[in-house]
């Protein structure tokens, strides 16, 4: 589709981050794809992340043009994106059924196929639950999906990002290692990158509060992945415990984690320019304030404040 000009701005532009940070929030798509970066750029943030299609059904409804057109005018918007795309929660590539796996490998191909339509260069993905199966064979199945869609699309240009998880039940993705050995089976790995959640690798037991566990941490990631992999960041902080295992995301520096543990992913150079995401609860507070933007705020007094160290 060819680009479109970008109209008259009807939003403010993103804010001049301290440092070049990219912070977004992950947006509602309700009533039409653009709606996700009208707010994005009301809210002042550099990127955004979005579902490609409604996220409770398997069926992906065709874009409006109209829709599409305004959504290629708005991510035109300067010092805006990269915007980010999250898969449908019913996507699980490491299923032991085979019915469900090649529903899953065919509905993440669509979602990968929107996101090119919309130019995302990223598409998030939970590596999936082993739902009783070892986990050696459904990290394999993992890889079995990514290469079979990557041999099916060789001119694919969206990259999949396996996301950390926190470990609950049967789910992968809990440790770097479990990542690493996803990644070491897929015929074509430089065609997959990584995002980081902070809730969940919190609750998985990485202690990012401190700084030299935090250190520990990325030096585990770059042997394991290689930090070139590592292309977002979720910002969440943790309803849950270290070690928890529980995926409950609370508003930042509200939670178990603490400003310290954002301090230190925010005031790491190796990641400044990522897209950095929040997933942190919607709506508004007993006094009638956005979380979105007491969130965002928050991040930007850490960034400002970490720049000054």
């Amino acid at each position: 589709m060819p680009r479109v000009k970008k109209p008259a701005a009807s939003s403010s532009p993103p804010e001049n981050e301290p440092n070049a940070h990219c912070f977004g929030s992950h947006l509602s798509i309700a009533g039409g794809m653009r709606h996700a970066l009208v707010e994005a750029l009301r809210l002042r943030c550099r990127t955004v992340q979005v579902f490609v299609k409604n996220q409770r059904q398997w069926r992906a409804t065709p874009f409006k043009p109209e829709d599409l057109e305004r959504w290629h005018a708005l991510l035109e918007t300067a010092g805006f994106g990269p915007p980010v795309a999250h898969a449908t929660y019913l996507i699980n590539l490491a299923s032991p059924d085979p019915a469900l796996f090649a529903k899953s490998v065919a509905a993440f191909t669509e979602e990968l196929r929107r996101c090119e339509t919309l130019r995302i260069p990223y598409l998030v993905v939970h590596p999936g639950a082993a739902v009783g199966a070892p986990v050696e064979q459904a990290v394999r199945r993992v890889a079995k999906a990514l290469n079979r869609i990557f041999d099916a699309n060789p001119d694919l240009t969206v990259m999949p990002l396996l996301e950390t998880t926190a470990g609950q039940g049967s789910t992968l993705g809990s440790t770097f290692e479990q990542l690493g050995e996803i990644l070491h089976a897929v015929e074509q790995p430089g065609r997959v990158g990584v995002c980081i959640d902070t809730c969940h690798v919190f609750a998985a037991g990485y202690d990012i509060r401190d700084s030299e566990q935090y250190q520990a941490m990325i030096r585990l990631a770059d042997r394991e992945l290689g930090l070139e992999r590592i292309r977002c960041w979720h910002l969440n902080d943790s309803k849950g415990e270290l070690g928890s295992r529980l995926d409950r995301h609370e508003h930042i520096g509200k939670g178990r984690i603490g400003s310290a543990g954002f301090r230190n992913v925010i005031a790491d150079t190796r990641f400044r320019g990522l897209p950095m995401i929040l997933e942190t609860p919607k709506g508004e507070d007993s006094r009638g304030r956005e979380w979105d933007r007491l969130n965002l705020a928050r991040l930007r007094s850490i960034a400002t404040r970490a720049a000054r160290q």
